[in-house]
């Protein structure tokens, strides 16, 4: 996988789309793009050959004098050398367009004479991104086109310099395929660290830490980029492998199925990804609620509490003592008086702190031996917390 830096935020808009009225097979590239580099492999069972291309017309001496001949073209800068690449290849000029319009969704185009295939191969860096990888499959050839430098292709190049597996014995559709297939499974390792990360967070939010909320939905808002660009993959596999074509045989058709399930087994990655962030999200809002719950009560016990004893204060301290009245305050002649004021405000205090203990409002819920909350406890508490338990 290619590790380019990354801008942090993340733009959710098209670009570099050919301007407005312009006619068909327009090629318009980002002027800030950089220059094409372009790379040959030439091979067979015996034979393996890899080099540097300076211009495009240089892969003519391999098309058609061997098997199968693979150029690589990393950055789209250079509108001229793109349509020297359609020529030297004879490709289709819609199929040109796509290549330089970067927003394209994962799918297959059958032309004539060969096969245009889109797919989305996953970026890391500070926030995940997807880059169109654009392949044409010719009988003997394949072309593909990189936004950057960078690709996941390193292990198929081991596997041919080095003779391993099928490759070097098989054609050009078999290429197509391991390309797509590393591709593919490139996806795999971020779907693992965004899993791990999701772990994380349930046990952060479990400890109730703060300010998780943000990592939460930053992951979701990844997740949402990476199914947009994995569904797609579904249709075009399928494609390939329901949809009969001349370059593409039967025997390499049963390896784009295994693609396919690849595909597919990612989809039910995202999106139990996906629900898990959201249950950690609620999850997280309900742990927030139910910690201002429990401040609330404990503020409204020690308001509660405090309502008689400033009740009682208040009487006492209203100091009637007018000897000719019959409606004076006798305690404040008392000795015992104050005392007796005290004791007042402590029995209350005591019969409310155990009215509410009795009530379950004070402290954990009893548990019975099975497990369960008793009824009433239950009761109390979804009263203390407004309400919010839900049977």
């Amino acid at each position: 996988m290619s590790h380019k830096p990354r801008s942090k935020r993340r733009k959710l808009r098209f670009s570099r789309r050919k301007p407005p009225g312009a006619p068909p097979e327009t090629i318009h590239v980002d002027p800030a793009a950089a220059p094409p580099q372009m790379s040959l492999l030439a091979y067979d069972a015996e034979r393996f050959e890899s080099r540097r291309l300076e211009r495009p017309d240089e892969a003519l001496e391999f098309l058609g004098r061997w098997p199968v001949t693979w150029v690589n073209v990393e950055s789209l800068g250079d509108a001229a050398v793109i349509k020297q690449l359609g020529e030297v290849f004879k490709l289709h000029g819609l199929a040109l367009e796509d290549v330089v319009s970067l927003h394209q969704r994962a799918k297959v185009e059958q032309y004539s004479g060969h096969l245009y295939i889109v797919a989305r191969m996953p970026r890391s860096g500070e926030r995940i991104d997807t880059e169109q990888v654009s392949l044409f499959l010719g009988r003997d050839f394949v072309l593909t086109f990189l936004e950057d430098p960078g690709d996941c292709f390193d292990a198929v190049r081991e596997r041919l310099r080095h003779h391993r597996g099928r490759l070097r014995e098989s054609g050009a559709d078999y290429l197509a395929y391991s390309l797509l297939d590393a591709v593919t499974d490139a996806y795999f390792p971020v779907l693992e660290s965004y899993g791990e990360r999701l772990d994380r967070l349930e046990e952060q939010v479990l400890d109730r830490r703060r300010n998780i909320f943000a990592a939460i939905h930053e992951i979701k808002t990844d997740l949402l980029v990476l199914r947009r660009a994995i569904w797609p993959h579904r249709e075009a596999f399928n494609a390939l492998v329901r949809d009969p074509c001349a370059l593409v045989s039967a025997e390499t058709r049963v390896y784009f199925r295994d693609c396919y399930d690849h595909t597919v087994q990612m989809i039910d990655l995202v999106e139990m990804y996906r629900e898990l962030g959201s249950d950690l999200r609620d999850l997280y809002l309900t742990s927030t609620s139910n910690r201002m719950n429990e401040i609330m009560k404990v503020l409204t016990v020690i308001t509660t509490v405090f309502m008689p004893l400033t009740f009682i204060a208040g009487v006492y301290g209203m100091n009637f003592d007018s000897k000719a009245s019959r409606w004076n305050m006798p305690e404040l002649q008392w000795k015992y008086g104050y005392p007796f004021a005290l004791s007042l405000m402590a029995v209350a205090t005591a019969g409310m702190l155990l009215a509410f203990w009795r009530r379950g409002w004070l402290g954990a819920p009893k548990v019975l031996p099975n497990g369960s909350v008793p009824e009433d406890a239950a009761a109390n508490d979804d009263a203390a917390n407004g309400g919010e338990r839900k049977a």
